[in-house]
Order: C-alpha cells, then structure tokens, then sequence
C-alpha cells in the first residue's frame, strides 16, 4: 500500500509540470499564426484574409491530434508558456534552449 501511495504522489508530482492540453491548443494556435505571419500572411484584401484563415484551420485540424499528444505527454509546462509569449518563431526556438 505505501508503495502505491508513494507512486502515485510521484506521477502526480510529475503531472504538475505537464501542460493542459488547453495551453497546447493555444500554442498550436499561436504556432500557426508566427507561421503565417513570417510567411508574410497580415497583409492582404479581405478576400486573402480569409484564404489565409482558411488555411490556418486546416493546418491545425490536420495536425492537432499529433501535437497535443506530444505537447500534452512529452513537453514542460515551462517550455509552452514561453513559447505562448514568444513574438516570433526566433523567440520560439529560444525557448527550446532553455534549461
């Protein structure tokens, strides 16, 4: 008994520094958008603007599954939150250096 108490405060312990799956939608979200915006995509006619947002859902349809599942189970908390606040896909990798 003790031993599964033990294990269980353990997992727990390490649950703490997991992401919601919430912050990994945003951060899939916030993801796209650098993309895009990199890419050039804030400029345009309403008509492109649109296009444009239309391929941002797809983008994170197509690969939303996949990438909660490893932001979910194999990333830390810390390392969303920085790059939910990063301006930039540079300041992005900048979080991925981070100890």
């Amino acid at each position: 008994m003790k031993r599964w108490l033990l294990a269980a405060v353990v997992v727990l312990v390490g649950c703490k520094n997991a992401p919601s799956e919430d912050q990994c939608k945003k951060l899939l979200d916030h993801l796209v958008d650098l993309e895009f915006k990199k890419a050039g995509a804030a400029t345009g006619s309403d008509e492109v603007k649109a296009q444009i947002a239309k391929q941002k859902e797809a983008v994170s349809t197509a690969k939303s599954a996949e990438f909660i599942d490893v932001c979910v189970n194999k990333t830390a908390k810390d390392r969303i939150e920085c790059a939910l606040a990063a301006q930039d896909l540079d300041a992005v990798a900048k979080c991925d250096e981070q100890k």
